[in-house]
């Protein structure tokens, strides 16, 4: 959910928020504005209900996603080191909040490998108003090989481009083509010399041969029923464009490829959840859009048995501030000293909420939980040790939850 989805009008209830709506109070603050000690409070825009065995509290700005609370961890005393959005990015993805570095989805493929021979075992989709800051250093492989960097595919139209045969070539007649160019880059590509670039691009080639056969049929929603199309929204115009890329997400992880990644929200502050403005115009429009899609990729993945095996994670960069960013406005700045995120499957057991922030919202007060901490219960869930999962370069062996390592999220593992 790019752009910092609000903890306080989503999935972290704060009563106290609602009776001080209006009030300059005293707060410590730090987000693209700078650090504040005090604020004005915006009160949460949404009524929030309980539901489910477990009494969640959740907005009615998430009704569909609402009835799945049992299936949910909630992680709410998250926290990062960077309020600001590129650097936040990074380090949700890559463990760092400078650029170079592998993401969680590289190391998940480096460690466990694909599926399917046919397919990429890292794909990311795309928001349709485009990617998000420092794009694909988002989802690069860092020092690892360039194999490990994500395919991006796109959920109209051709899914990767440039993939079509050329026009008037036989399959025979490419086949050759790409074995005499495989026999030429061969020969650069020798023992003791670093030349993973290469080496992926050979690679590729392959892989885009397969992919040409395999990659339409994986996009075709042809064989799905009218009944699962609609559970992710597929007939309504708000949802059609989010729900068409869950259920994606959810014919690409039946097919063996091992890491999937949804963007919601493009490259400006009006196409992304960034709602230093008018936060219920821009809350609104963004739930309104995912909320029925995840909630039915939840569903759909439950009552094929693929839950058990397929982790889900939620959440933005950071979240949002209690108070509003200026004098007149109702947004909220960034905040990274405590927000929400959640899993769900693979592993996670539901219908629990872990950590709390204050009276606020503000910041995580009991059970903080870092970005490398969430990062190494992904890698746990996966069957990977974090600690022990390691690529050598410049000289260490260096780790996704880096060199001195971090513990699991104890609490949700079922």
């Amino acid at each position: 959910m790019y752009g910092g989805p609000s903890q306080v009008d989503t999935f972290d209830y704060k009563p106290k928020l609602y009776e001080l709506d209006g009030k300059t109070i005293p707060v410590k603050t730090f987000g693209r504005g700078g650090k504040k000690t005090e604020g004005r409070v915006v009160g949460p825009k949404w009524a929030f209900k309980k539901y489910g065995e477990c009494g969640k509290a959740v907005s009615d700005l998430f009704p569909h996603l609402a009835q799945r609370v049992d299936d949910i961890a909630f992680l709410h005393s998250m926290t990062a080191d960077s309020p600001i959005h590129g650097s936040a990015m990074l380090q949700m993805n890559t463990g760092k909040i400078l650029s170079g570095s592998p993401c969680l989805g590289s190391w998940a493929t480096y460690g466990l490998g694909s599926e399917n021979e046919n397919l990429p075992g890292f794909v990311v989709m795309l928001d349709p108003t485009g990617g998000p800051i420092s794009g694909a250093k988002n989802w690069s492989s860092g020092y690892m090989p360039a194999s490990y960097q994500a395919t991006l595919l796109r959920s109209a139209g051709h899914p990767v481009l440039d993939l079509d045969r050329p026009e008037g070539m036989s399959e025979s007649a490419q086949r050759r083509l790409l074995d005499t160019l495989h026999a030429y880059n061969s020969e650069h590509n020798v023992p003791r010399v670093d030349n993973s670039n290469l080496a992926a691009r050979i690679a590729s080639y392959e892989m885009a041969f397969s992919m040409q056969r395999h990659a339409p049929e994986a996009i075709d929603l042809g064989s799905e029923s009218e009944e699962t199309k609609s559970l992710y929204g597929l007939d309504e115009a708000q949802t059609q464009d989010f729900g068409k890329r869950c259920l994606l997400a959810r014919r690409l992880v039946e097919r063996g490829v091992r890491f999937v990644q949804l963007y919601s929200g493009g490259a400006h502050n009006d196409t992304n959840w960034d709602a230093h403005g008018d936060l219920v115009k821009n809350h609104t429009y963004h739930a309104g859009r995912t909320d029925k899609p995840i909630a039915g990729l939840l569903t759909d993945l439950k009552r094929r048995g693929l839950l058990d095996e397929t982790l889900v994670i939620w959440g933005g960069e950071f979240g949002r501030q209690p108070t509003a960013e200026n004098a007149k406005g109702t947004g909220r700045d960034h905040n990274s000293y405590g927000f929400t995120m959640w899993m769900a499957g693979g592993g996670i057991k539901g219908g629990v909420s872990v950590g709390e922030t204050d009276e606020l919202g503000s910041a995580a007060v009991s059970d903080r939980i870092h970005v490398k901490n969430l990062h190494a219960t992904a890698l746990s869930l996966l069957g990977l040790n974090p600690d022990k999962l390691t690529y050598f370069y410049n000289g260490l062996d260096q780790k996704l939850v880096g060199v001195e390592g971090a513990e699991v999220i104890k609490q949700v593992m079922a």
